[in-house]
């Protein structure tokens, strides 16, 4: 009985140990070499999106943001930040050329807000991010994420256009790859008369 309970649990472990593998080296994308980051400060509203990701040989070098701007009238419903986009360059290419030829993916974007401009890493990739997000206000109104920064290769730190409710989490860890080359987010849909919240958390891949 003891061995075969030892032999059950070395089974289970097994078990979770390709489900983990499964999990974090997805291997249905053509790439090599791939991490996920992720922040923990965050709302847990809405389904996951479907992941995107960067054509092979490119890397997030900027991004730009779907944001609902603030209203302040009595019955408003915020959802501030509701989409993020990530623009992918070909290094190889040089920054001038690949700026003005670049692929732009996306995971779920909420219903609400308008597109901002692309903020471009003045040089190098975007390699790590952090969230500004409102936790549960209760019976008020809930915002969840208000907006992103990422930081670049070479040291720069990019802040989105977003809104200021909430507070900023910590900053992801750093690609272990070349640079972050996909998306993943998870949005609440529309809530009809109930209070919207639209984006709630995102996670970046990391390539080689």
């Amino acid at each position: 009985m003891h061995h075969f309970m030892s032999l059950l649990l070395v089974v289970i472990g097994l078990h979770m140990s390709i489900q983990s593998y499964v999990m974090h080296s997805d291997p249905d994308i053509n790439r090599k070499n791939r991490w996920w980051l992720k922040v923990y400060y965050t709302t847990n509203w809405g389904s996951w999106g479907v992941k995107d990701i960067c054509p092979n040989g490119t890397y997030a070098a900027g991004f730009s943001l779907k944001v609902e701007q603030l209203s302040q009238g009595f019955w408003d419903d915020n959802t501030a930040l509701n989409g993020i986009r990530l623009h992918c360059i070909d290094p190889s290419k040089g920054l001038s050329s690949s700026y003005e030829n670049y692929a732009t993916v996306e995971s779920e974007v909420g219903s609400w807000g308008k597109w901002t401009e692309i903020k471009w890493c003045p040089s190098g990739l975007l390699t790590a991010f952090q969230l500004r997000v409102e936790s549960s206000q209760g019976i008020e109104d809930d915002t969840a994420v208000n907006n992103i920064r990422f930081r670049c290769s070479r040291g720069s730190l990019l802040e989105g256009d977003g809104t200021a409710w909430g507070e900023w989490g910590y900053m992801s860890t750093t690609c272990k790859g070349k640079a972050i080359c996909g998306i993943q987010t998870q949005v609440e849909e529309p809530q009809g008369m109930r209070d919207d919240t639209a984006l709630n958390d995102a996670w970046m891949l990391c390539c080689d």
